[in-house]
């Protein structure tokens, strides 16, 4: 009967072990307008040895479209209505293989641009963890997260990092947090 309990109780401890040992699986999602987003995902997804995967709208912006001086682009137009959801490319078909997702774009009116909601609402992200990154000229990332989380109150979405001149050393800083 000791042995039996000591052989159990070795097995139960090598479970634990193995489980705890397990590294979570990364993604690094990212909406990248003109390049400065997707040159910081490609940092985090070296820092954490994650999986990057580009968030492309179904119809590539130009740079008329990125004009947010004119408030006729498409940039503009669908910023001015919240419940705009651009089409996707693509979606990420096997998303409940990763245990972390982070989830970067640039600040566009003070929020993430539409398209992220899109990303989002088009996988089951239940019992992941979410952290949000951004680049931005003069914004800041915690309104942006906030909005996240109002919209998505079931998701687990952490704090997030604006990153936008990030170096190496800080990403990798910041992912061991």
């Amino acid at each position: 009967m000791i042995i039996f309990t000591a052989l159990t109780m070795t097995a139960c401890n090598n479970k634990t072990e193995a489980q705890s040992d397990k590294q979570q699986k990364v993604l690094v999602a990212y909406f990248s307008a003109t390049g400065n987003t997707q040159a910081v995902a490609g940092k985090i997804a070296a820092a954490t040895d994650g999986e990057l995967f580009a968030i492309e709208p179904q119809v590539a912006y130009t740079a008329a479209d990125l004009d947010w001086t004119d408030k006729q682009s498409r940039s503009s137009v669908e910023m001015s209505d919240p419940l705009t959801r651009p089409a996707l490319k693509a979606v990420k078909n096997n998303i409940a293989e990763y245990d972390i997702i982070y989830i970067g774009y640039p600040i566009w009116w003070a929020v993430a641009p539409h398209i992220i909601n899109t990303f989002i609402e088009s996988h089951d992200l239940t019992g992941k963890t979410i952290i949000p990154f951004a680049t931005s000229g003069g914004s800041p990332i915690e309104p942006t997260v906030d909005s996240l989380r109002t919209t998505y109150p079931t998701l687990n979405i952490k704090d997030g990092k604006l990153l936008n001149t990030a170096t190496d050393k800080a990403v990798i800083e910041w992912v061991k947090q």
